[in-house]
């Protein structure tokens, strides 16, 4: 049976502003469930995207999906993916998440954008390592650290259950059109642009 493309809610929606509601088990592993997963996986995909949450195709659930992987990395070069320690993340279905930042590896700070905020991308701060404990899309727990750009995916996810959105968190000065971005940033260490844009960076970050 095909599975349709959901459409995407676009920032200005109250659906991104409100906490989603946790999954009630009952639900899991449903065909019901099965198909807004498989939905939800196809709608992130073709938009591209490397995560997706339920309110973001107006389902107030606590769930998500990501994966990424080399067919998203573009024309991204080595030394731009190792300095965002991007590696592969196998497709994940995340179930009323909680996130623990491990606070001792410190922060990051790169560019980030969302598919519910076309056009955009920003600064963001993030924890460079985060667990996180779930349930998969069968209703068993699992606990995973994630390291590097996973985390920072999961991070920005989990934000989307809590009604937040990246550029609730985002170095304001350094927003920027994507089409700018990809002409003048792209590739660029994020203290350069920061120096070009006139914009600070928090003292714990890369």
């Amino acid at each position: 049976m095909p599975v349709d493309i959901l459409p995407i809610v676009m920032c200005g929606d109250r659906a991104l502003r409100h906490p989603a509601e946790r999954v009630d088990l009952s639900e899991l592993g449903t065909p019901a469930m099965a198909r807004l997963i498989s939905e939800m996986r196809a709608t992130m995909e073709a938009a591209p995207g490397v995560g997706l949450a339920a309110p973001q195709v107006g389902v107030p659930l606590q769930l998500a999906v990501i994966q990424d992987g080399p067919e998203r990395w573009g024309q991204a070069s080595a030394t731009d993916l190792a300095a965002r320690q991007r590696t592969a993340l196998p497709f994940t279905v995340l179930v009323n998440p909680s996130l623990i930042a491990l606070r001792s590896e410190g922060t990051a700070a790169f560019y980030e954008g969302c598919l519910s905020i076309p056009g955009l991308t920003a600064v963001v701060n993030r924890y460079r390592s985060v667990r996180v404990e779930a349930l998969d899309e069968q209703g068993e727990p699992f606990s995973r650290q994630y390291n590097g750009w996973p985390a920072r995916i999961v991070q920005h996810e989990i934000d989307h259950l809590g009604g937040t959105l990246y550029l609730d968190r985002a170095i304001a000065r350094s927003l920027s059109t994507t089409e700018n971005y990809l002409a003048n940033w792209a590739g660029r260490d994020v203290q350069e642009v920061s120096r070009a844009l006139a914009f600070e960076l928090p003292a714990t970050s890369a």
